[in-house]
């Protein structure tokens, strides 16, 4: 589709209701909105603009409805899909004015806030009162509310607790047209109509603009113990994930990291733990609660599940300092994966049960097609994010033979019940491979509701489907 430049009379529109603090028209600060944290993907949009209320959002995409100009939403930037680049050009309109915690309601356990609140800005805040919300993505101390609520981000609470889908009840959005709607009600339950609300989450900023959002919260738990369980083989550490759960327990997380994932994160992180040659993957448990009794007795079941997968001398965290070591290395597998070599992530969910499977799979298509594979992820709820190396492979396979061999770890995900995202989105980088996960019917019904919403298809055109 062609789309028209941005023109001086667009520029002197925008600059009629916007400060010129608020819009970046030339110079090197428009690079700060050419990129997320997907590899090394760079497209420049031609101004960015920065609106502070609904209002301001209204005029700017009905304004370049009517004049067929693309409009790319976009907040901190820290995606990994390239969903908030402005691959057609035009606007990337910057959501990072919108900061307000609007209201925390404390009897009815909501919070109504806007989209550019930081996700642990917002944690502490309820937690100040005694209150919980648990999606917490790797990015926490730097996305935002609006961009998790795009990629229906997880994170590794979302074990136990869900993902930010679950925590939503209501939506204020602008429609490509500038039209402004609610798409739900600040109720637990509604079967009023067809659920609008979840529609737009994980829609990555192709049907509407988000500018405020209704969270329902939970009370805070009080307690939780943090374990650190290595095994001899990775497969082993995969099969142990889906027994705890026969077991009937429910951890408030369950991570897997591969022996690189967290040789790396420790060097990355700088941090001191030493671990044994012969141990080749970790997983990363913790269980919360608000009674220690009940707590040790899980924590106590969990040891005995792990044994029974020959798992060595299991690390119980004795301080808050351990905890948090632990967990800052977990968190910095990605960073660290990122910083040691030229890489591609993928981000691969399966039924739990199936992720031995997965990970062999994976290995055995690295070996056809040349290319080594760091993988870590969310385990609890089958999330693995395999880390593609270059290492040797020459330029040629990595840019020309490489997606053949991503293809094959998709279709194998496919065929183990499991798709192409967990959290991390489709966006620009992953829309090639949405034939493997929809059937043709399928991706036509997803294009026909993107043509209802947008018949321009100005808002963040080029995203998601081919």
């Amino acid at each position: 589709m062609s789309y028209n430049k941005v023109s001086q009379e667009n520029i002197d529109y925008f600059a009629s209701f916007l400060q010129e603090s608020n819009m970046i028209v030339a110079g090197a600060k428009l690079e700060d909105y050419s990129h997320d944290y997907t590899e090394d993907l760079r497209y420049f949009p031609e101004i960015v603009l920065k609106p502070v209320n609904t209002q301001d959002v209204s005029k700017i995409v009905s304004y370049c409805n009517v004049n067929k100009i693309p409009v790319t939403p976009c907040g901190a930037r820290t995606g990994l899909s390239g969903g908030s680049l402005p691959v057609c050009g035009g606007i990337a309109m910057s959501m990072e004015r919108f900061t307000s915690i609007i209201k925390i309601d404390e009897r009815n356990l909501q919070a109504t806030v806007e989209p550019g609140v930081i996700n642990q800005v917002f944690k502490d805040a309820v937690s100040e009162k005694g209150l919980y919300y648990p999606p917490d993505p790797a990015s926490k101390g730097s996305s935002f509310l609006g961009g998790n609520l795009a990629e229906n981000s997880g994170g590794p609470k979302a074990l136990k607790y869900g993902v930010t889908k679950d925590y939503v009840l209501n939506l204020e959005v602008v429609l490509p047209t500038g039209e402004i709607i609610w798409t739900g009600a600040n109720v637990l339950k509604n079967s009023t109509g067809y659920n609008l609300t979840q529609l737009m989450i994980g829609s990555e900023g192709t049907l509407g603009v988000i500018t405020k959002i209704v969270f329902r919260l939970i009370p805070h738990p009080t307690q939780d113990v943090t374990m650190l369980v290595p095994f001899k083989s990775p497969e082993k550490a995969c099969e142990a994930v889906s027994a705890v759960f026969r077991a009937g327990i429910t951890p408030s997380a369950l991570e897997f990291m591969e022996r690189e994932a967290i040789d790396w994160a420790i060097k990355f992180a700088d941090e001191s733990l030493t671990i044994d040659d012969e141990i080749k993957a970790h997983l990363l448990v913790e269980v919360d609660g608000n009674d220690m009794d009940v707590i040790f007795k899980d924590c106590e079941k969990i040891a005995e599940v792990m044994e029974g997968f020959d798992c060595s001398e299991i690390l119980f965290a004795d301080t808050a300092q351990q905890k948090n070591q632990l967990w800052s290395l977990r968190r910095s597998v990605g960073e660290a994966v990122k910083s040691h070599s030229i890489y591609k992530e993928e981000d691969t969910v399966v039924p739990r049960a199936e992720l031995p499977k997965l990970l062999s799979g994976v290995k055995v298509i690295g070996e056809k097609f040349g290319f080594n594979s760091v993988c870590y992820g969310h385990a609890g709820d089958g999330n693995l994010h395999i880390n593609i190396i270059k290492g040797d492979m020459s330029d040629d396979d990595w840019n020309n033979k490489l997606n053949l061999g991503i293809r094959e770890i998709f279709e194998l995900t496919v065929s183990l019940g499991g798709t192409l995202s967990g959290e991390h989105g489709i966006g620009w980088v992953q829309k090639q491979f949405m034939d493997i996960a929809f059937s043709e019917k399928n991706i036509e019904i997803q294009k026909g509701i993107k043509r209802l919403f947008d018949p321009n298809n100005i808002l963040n055109p080029d995203k998601m489907f081919n």
